[in-house]
């Protein structure tokens, strides 16, 4: 019999690419990136991830246009950022591992007052994390929106990345149309399944026009909000369906939550809410003080806790499909194979070590180091790292 570890990293085909092994290094947003500039710091974050032994890496998250920003220091995807974004994907091409590229409009989730313009929803209502009130987009913003995203794909593949991730998760402005609670419109993209997927689904037939048949395209898809009168599995199986039926994408990543109402619905574990208090300025620490367990629950930590959820796709759908939600062992990683899923997305894990990986294949690990003790969410602020990995740098071979 052959070794679990052999069919993890024999190569495999995502689209038009060959990826090495079958480990995708998830999106997690960097914080490096000052008023979105391609840092040296952005682009060592990605080769080591590289050097490490995942197959692609995805950087996170370039926006589309400025209004569809997280906040000031997120990147946008344009003309300007391609000769940075172009070294990125040299050096991780170096160190033999791919690049993906996650695209998205923040939507309610993008701070206005950060960004000094205003976002847009499906429907006008009051966002905290937007600091204020969303209107509703009206068709000729969303024609225009459309074509942001085309543009950022086509300076996607000008960079040299060899993969899109399309950013319909955790209630982001395609994620946000899918959603029963937070669409409330009246026309054509609003009200019944296939008309709250129209958008996203032109969206994605948009990105795949401008980026061509050389370079894979991904949709990181919300299977439920995790809310109530949220999203969940009796709507989002039929819309991944639509959107299968499109055949715009090559694979779809499963994921949940809402960085809107419940932002550890896709992390899980410990609350760092001391932490995340401090990171920020007093105004906002204070609403965080008192708001802060509701838009952060404490929830368990579970292996592969997507996985019930996600097997139910992957009994509707023929496409190839990407598990995420912590996944830290190799056992994992072949049960999931072995259940038909063709990738896995790991994020806190290579956090904490990005040589996991290489570990996984030598047999020198089975199970990565993360704690999901979370202290590594609020360092988003200031450079997202694992602060047990940053403590031990400087201590000869912990690290």
């Amino acid at each position: 019999m052959t070794s679990p570890r052999s069919t993890v990293f024999e190569p495999a085909r995502l689209g038009p690419l060959t990826l090495r092994n079958r480990i995708i290094k998830a999106a997690t947003f960097e914080g490096v990136m000052p008023k979105g500039a391609v840092t040296d710091k952005l682009v060592d974050f990605h080769a080591e991830v590289a050097r490490g032994g995942t197959a692609l890496t995805t950087v996170a998250y370039c926006s589309v246009s400025p209004a569809g920003r997280v906040h000031r220091d997120t990147l946008v995807l344009d003309r300007d950022a391609v000769p940075g974004l172009t070294r990125l994907t040299e050096a991780v091409h170096r160190e033999g591992a791919l690049a993906s590229a996650q695209i998205g409009h923040a939507g309610l989730v993008a701070n206005q007052l950060s960004n000094g313009m205003s976002t847009t929803a499906p429907s006008t209502r009051i966002s905290a994390p937007a600091m204020g009130l969303v209107r509703g987009a009206t068709l000729e913003q969303l024609d225009a929106i459309v074509e942001d995203y085309a543009s950022a794909a086509r300076y996607a593949v000008e960079s040299g990345f060899d993969a899109l991730e399309v950013h319909l998760g955790h209630n982001y402005l395609l994620s946000s149309f899918m959603s029963p609670n937070l669409n409330k419109r009246t026309d054509r993209y609003g009200g019944s399944i296939a008309n709250r997927t129209a958008f996203p689904r032109r969206v994605l037939a948009a990105v795949r026009a401008a980026a061509g048949d050389s370079v894979a395209v991904i949709a990181k898809f919300n299977m439920t909000d995790g809310v109530p009168k949220g999203l969940w599995l009796d709507e989002s199986l039929p819309m991944a369906k639509l959107i299968e039926s499109d055949g715009t994408i090559d694979a779809m990543q499963l994921t949940g939550g809402s960085s809107l109402l419940n932002g550890m619905y896709f992390f899980r574990g410990d609350v760092p809410m001391k932490e995340f208090v401090q990171s920020q300025p007093k105004v906002i620490g204070w609403g965080l003080k008192v708001y802060g367990p509701k838009l952060f629950p404490k929830l368990p930590f579970e292996e592969a806790f997507f996985l019930p959820m996600a097997r139910q796709f992957r009994s509707e759908l023929s496409m190839p499909l990407i598990l995420l939600g912590g996944i830290n062992r190799i056992d994992t990683i072949d049960n999931a194979l072995h259940e038909g899923f063709e990738f896995v997305a790991m994020g806190r894990a290579l956090l904490r070590d990005p040589y996991l990986v290489d570990k996984f294949r030598n047999h020198t690990a089975d199970e990565g180091l993360c704690i999901h003790c979370n202290k590594c969410m609020p360092t988003i602020y200031t450079g997202t790292k694992c602060v047990i990995r940053e403590t031990l740098r400087d201590v000869p071979g912990a690290v």
